[in-house]
């Protein structure tokens, strides 16, 4: 899920532990507070260009209140030091079931993506178990869901490990891996799509394709929800009632970012409109 989710990315959100238990409401509704990772680039900065920055934006419009940010390194910690801490009130990206927060519906699913070369051999690669990945050099985020698919398939003996837990601030392991791909110093790189998506929209040296026909566990589909703090029932359902009437425009921030979007199986694309 937010690196990766989030974030990935999606597997590291779950080291902090389980949440707390029943706590008291204390969302302050005069604005929407958001607890984000400053420099998580292409899904939260400071700057207020990431995509999740931009759901907030909607959102807050559709409230009619202003979006206040608390900023914390997506790294271990952050739920304790922003949402638990009372801060602030929702994370915008989270994966459906983590028991760090309490999720809202999901706003949408994704799933990982493998990048390589546009004009290179792998380009048309749409599975792991293709043939043509055995020998190649694979970057591969540490601990990812993808890196267990990776040591099945007999693939790790080749692979670069970058690390899935990082301040972003300083340390830019999704940029490096596209940098390293397109340098030739690998052959293709595993993302989560939400991060890998959005960054090779400005590589036009680069494609990266979904990843939707691995049968094997772990799965590489994951639904995104908002997180809010354990026993706020109350604001959970407004942010649902919200999230549906404003699916549309999410959508429509979610595929102009780039973000490759899944119907609720995450069988295919989801459909627009």
């Amino acid at each position: 899920m937010r690196g990766f989710l989030i974030a990935a990315v999606v597997a590291a959100a779950v080291a902090e532990g389980p949440a707390a238990a029943q706590v008291a409401d204390l969302v302050d509704r005069s604005a929407f507070r958001v607890c984000a990772d400053p420099a998580n680039t292409p899904l939260s900065s400071q700057d207020g260009s990431g995509f999740e920055n931009e759901v907030a934006e909607l959102m807050a419009a559709s409230l009619g209140v202003p979006v206040e940010y608390t900023w914390f390194p997506q790294t271990l910690g952050f739920v304790r030091q922003t949402l638990a801490a009372g801060k602030c009130d929702v994370v915008m990206g989270y994966a459906q079931g983590d028991e760090m927060v309490l999720n809202t519906n999901h706003y949408y699913t994704s799933t990982h993506v493998l990048v390589t070369r546009a004009d290179g051999d792998l380009a048309d690669v749409d599975t792991l178990e293709d043939p043509r990945l055995q020998g190649k050099r694979l970057g591969v985020v540490a601990l990812s869901p993808p890196a267990t698919h990776v040591a099945r398939l007999g693939l790790m003996a080749n692979a670069k490990p970058y690390k899935i837990m990082v301040d972003r601030r300083v340390e830019n392991p999704a940029g490096d891996m596209l940098d390293d791909v397109e340098n030739g110093v690998t052959d293709a790189a595993l993302l989560w799509g939400p991060i890998g998506g959005p960054l090779v929209k400005d590589r036009p040296a680069l494609v990266a394709t979904p990843l939707l026909k691995e049968t094997q566990s772990p799965r590489l589909v994951f639904r995104i929800t908002m997180g809010v703090r354990a026993g706020e029932d109350v604001w959970k359902r407004e942010l649902n009632s919200q999230i549906r009437r404003d699916q549309e425009g999410i959508d429509a921030i979610l595929r102009d970012a780039g973000v490759p979007i899944l119907d609720d199986f995450g069988k295919g694309p989801k459909p627009a409109g």
